[in-house]
Protein backbone atom coordinates (compact mmCIF):
# COMPACT_ATOMS: atom_id res chain seq x y z
CA UNK A 1 0.00 0.00 0.00
CA UNK A 2 2.48 1.98 1.23
CA UNK A 3 4.54 2.15 -2.21
CA UNK A 4 1.08 2.46 -4.34
CA UNK A 5 1.01 6.03 -2.75
CA UNK A 6 4.56 6.29 -3.07
CA UNK A 7 4.53 6.13 -6.54
CA UNK A 8 0.65 7.98 -7.14
CA UNK A 9 2.77 11.04 -5.72
CA UNK A 10 5.58 10.73 -7.89
CA UNK A 11 2.91 10.78 -10.89
CA UNK A 12 1.59 13.63 -9.45
CA UNK A 13 4.42 15.68 -9.08
CA UNK A 14 5.46 14.59 -12.62
CA UNK A 15 1.52 15.85 -14.60
CA UNK A 16 2.16 18.54 -11.86
CA UNK A 17 5.49 19.84 -13.44
CA UNK A 18 4.60 18.94 -17.16
CA UNK A 19 1.22 21.03 -16.69
CA UNK A 20 3.03 24.31 -15.53
CA UNK A 21 5.28 23.93 -18.19
CA UNK A 22 2.84 23.61 -21.16
CA UNK A 23 1.11 26.25 -20.11
CA UNK A 24 4.37 28.42 -19.56
CA UNK A 25 5.37 27.60 -23.11
CA UNK A 26 1.36 28.03 -24.55
CA UNK A 27 1.79 31.23 -22.72
CA UNK A 28 4.57 32.35 -24.84
CA UNK A 29 4.09 30.86 -27.93
CA UNK A 30 0.31 32.11 -28.45
CA UNK A 31 1.20 35.69 -29.74
CA UNK A 32 3.61 34.16 -32.22
CA UNK A 33 1.13 31.57 -33.37
CA UNK A 34 -1.76 34.62 -33.43
CA UNK A 35 0.90 36.51 -35.50
CA UNK A 36 1.01 33.68 -37.91
CA UNK A 37 -2.92 33.09 -38.66
CA UNK A 38 -3.39 37.05 -39.44
CA UNK A 39 -0.65 36.45 -42.14
CA UNK A 40 -2.31 33.32 -43.46
CA UNK A 41 -5.86 35.29 -43.27
CA UNK A 42 -4.33 38.24 -45.01
CA UNK A 43 -2.82 36.42 -47.62
CA UNK A 44 -5.98 34.31 -48.30
CA UNK A 45 -7.88 37.66 -48.48
CA UNK A 46 -5.40 38.86 -51.09
CA UNK A 47 -5.85 35.48 -52.99
CA UNK A 48 -9.60 35.18 -53.07
CA UNK A 49 -9.72 39.18 -54.10
CA UNK A 50 -7.56 41.22 -55.34
CA UNK A 51 -7.89 44.92 -53.48
CA UNK A 52 -5.30 46.97 -51.81
CA UNK A 53 -7.06 47.14 -48.94
CA UNK A 54 -9.10 45.07 -46.03
CA UNK A 55 -11.49 46.82 -43.62
CA UNK A 56 -13.45 44.22 -41.35
CA UNK A 57 -17.06 44.06 -41.29
CA UNK A 58 -18.59 44.54 -38.07
CA UNK A 59 -22.27 43.25 -39.25
CA UNK A 60 -24.70 41.04 -37.31
CA UNK A 61 -25.23 38.05 -39.63
CA UNK A 62 -27.34 34.90 -38.64
CA UNK A 63 -25.03 32.51 -39.40
CA UNK A 64 -23.62 29.15 -37.77
CA UNK A 65 -20.51 29.11 -40.11
CA UNK A 66 -19.31 32.75 -40.58
CA UNK A 67 -16.26 33.03 -39.10
CA UNK A 68 -15.44 36.86 -40.53
CA UNK A 69 -16.29 39.54 -43.12
CA UNK A 70 -14.33 42.10 -44.57
CA UNK A 71 -14.44 44.27 -47.18
CA UNK A 72 -12.16 44.62 -49.97
CA UNK A 73 -11.28 48.54 -51.07
CA UNK A 74 -9.13 49.81 -53.70
CA UNK A 75 -8.99 53.75 -52.16
CA UNK A 76 -12.98 54.19 -51.47
CA UNK A 77 -13.91 51.93 -53.72
CA UNK A 78 -15.16 49.11 -52.43
CA UNK A 79 -14.20 45.88 -54.74
CA UNK A 80 -15.91 43.14 -52.80
CA UNK A 81 -15.81 41.48 -49.78
CA UNK A 82 -14.09 38.22 -48.64
CA UNK A 83 -16.34 36.22 -46.02
CA UNK A 84 -15.09 32.90 -44.61
CA UNK A 85 -17.39 30.29 -43.51
CA UNK A 86 -16.17 26.78 -41.48
CA UNK A 87 -18.82 23.73 -42.96
CA UNK A 88 -18.30 20.97 -41.41
CA UNK A 89 -16.16 18.40 -43.89
CA UNK A 90 -15.07 15.05 -42.94
CA UNK A 91 -12.89 15.30 -40.21
CA UNK A 92 -13.90 18.71 -38.53
CA UNK A 93 -14.43 22.32 -40.14
CA UNK A 94 -13.10 23.30 -43.56
CA UNK A 95 -12.36 26.66 -43.36
CA UNK A 96 -13.45 28.50 -46.47
CA UNK A 97 -12.14 32.21 -47.31
CA UNK A 98 -14.49 33.18 -50.44
CA UNK A 99 -13.67 36.28 -52.43
CA UNK A 100 -17.25 37.89 -53.89
CA UNK A 101 -16.80 40.93 -56.27
CA UNK A 102 -19.16 43.71 -56.86
CA UNK A 103 -19.78 42.56 -60.51
CA UNK A 104 -21.37 39.34 -58.66
CA UNK A 105 -19.34 36.68 -59.38
CA UNK A 106 -17.19 34.61 -57.05
CA UNK A 107 -13.36 35.42 -57.61
CA UNK A 108 -11.85 32.79 -55.77
CA UNK A 109 -11.74 30.47 -52.79
CA UNK A 110 -9.09 29.58 -50.07
CA UNK A 111 -9.22 26.52 -47.54
CA UNK A 112 -7.65 27.68 -44.26
CA UNK A 113 -6.87 24.80 -41.41
CA UNK A 114 -8.58 22.00 -41.79
CA UNK A 115 -8.39 18.34 -40.75
CA UNK A 116 -8.92 16.04 -44.03
CA UNK A 117 -7.64 13.26 -44.89
CA UNK A 118 -4.04 13.80 -46.61
CA UNK A 119 -4.41 12.76 -49.99
CA UNK A 120 -8.21 12.76 -50.47
CA UNK A 121 -10.28 15.84 -48.48
CA UNK A 122 -6.95 17.52 -48.29
CA UNK A 123 -7.01 18.06 -51.99
CA UNK A 124 -9.79 20.54 -51.32
CA UNK A 125 -7.08 23.01 -51.08
CA UNK A 126 -5.36 22.17 -54.31
CA UNK A 127 -5.91 24.43 -57.97
CA UNK A 128 -7.37 22.03 -59.99
CA UNK A 129 -10.81 22.04 -57.10
CA UNK A 130 -10.37 25.50 -56.10
CA UNK A 131 -10.16 26.91 -58.92
CA UNK A 132 -13.62 25.58 -60.58
CA UNK A 133 -15.50 28.27 -58.21
CA UNK A 134 -13.60 31.11 -60.24
CA UNK A 135 -16.29 33.12 -62.29
CA UNK A 136 -19.44 31.72 -60.66
CA UNK A 137 -22.07 33.50 -60.37
CA UNK A 138 -24.14 34.32 -57.12
CA UNK A 139 -27.38 34.07 -58.80
CA UNK A 140 -28.36 30.37 -57.47
CA UNK A 141 -26.28 27.83 -55.02
CA UNK A 142 -23.47 25.49 -56.31
CA UNK A 143 -24.25 21.88 -56.40
CA UNK A 144 -21.34 18.98 -56.42
CA UNK A 145 -21.62 16.68 -58.90
CA UNK A 146 -19.51 13.20 -59.49
CA UNK A 147 -19.34 13.43 -62.87
CA UNK A 148 -16.43 15.91 -65.18
CA UNK A 149 -18.97 17.99 -67.60
CA UNK A 150 -20.06 20.49 -65.23
CA UNK A 151 -23.08 23.15 -66.11
CA UNK A 152 -22.69 26.33 -64.60
CA UNK A 153 -23.77 25.91 -61.22
CA UNK A 154 -21.91 22.71 -60.73
CA UNK A 155 -18.81 21.51 -59.33
CA UNK A 156 -17.33 18.60 -59.81
CA UNK A 157 -16.46 16.40 -56.73
CA UNK A 158 -13.15 15.24 -55.52
CA UNK A 159 -12.58 11.29 -56.32
CA UNK A 160 -13.58 9.47 -52.81
CA UNK A 161 -14.27 13.05 -50.89
CA UNK A 162 -17.62 14.28 -51.69
CA UNK A 163 -18.37 14.77 -48.29
CA UNK A 164 -15.43 17.39 -47.99
CA UNK A 165 -16.55 19.02 -51.87
CA UNK A 166 -19.95 19.40 -50.18
CA UNK A 167 -18.29 20.96 -47.24
CA UNK A 168 -16.31 23.23 -49.11
CA UNK A 169 -19.61 24.19 -51.64
CA UNK A 170 -22.03 24.68 -48.56
CA UNK A 171 -18.90 26.84 -47.72
CA UNK A 172 -18.97 29.11 -49.91
CA UNK A 173 -23.10 28.95 -50.68
CA UNK A 174 -23.06 30.13 -47.23
CA UNK A 175 -20.92 33.12 -48.51
CA UNK A 176 -23.16 33.61 -51.51
CA UNK A 177 -26.20 33.67 -48.89
CA UNK A 178 -24.25 36.15 -46.79
CA UNK A 179 -23.41 38.17 -49.77
CA UNK A 180 -26.82 38.80 -51.35
CA UNK A 181 -28.64 39.26 -47.90
CA UNK A 182 -26.24 41.56 -45.46
CA UNK A 183 -23.90 42.97 -47.99
CA UNK A 184 -25.00 43.90 -51.66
Amino acid sequence: MKEILKLGVILLIITSISAVVLGFTNEVTLPAIQEQNEIANTKARNDVLKAKEFKLVEKEVESTMLKEIYQGLNGSEVVGYTIKTAPKGYAGEVEVMVGIGTDGTVHGISIGNHAETPGLGAKAADEPFKSQYKGKGIDKNLEVIKNPGPKENEIVSIAGATITSKAVTDGVNEAIRIYNEALK
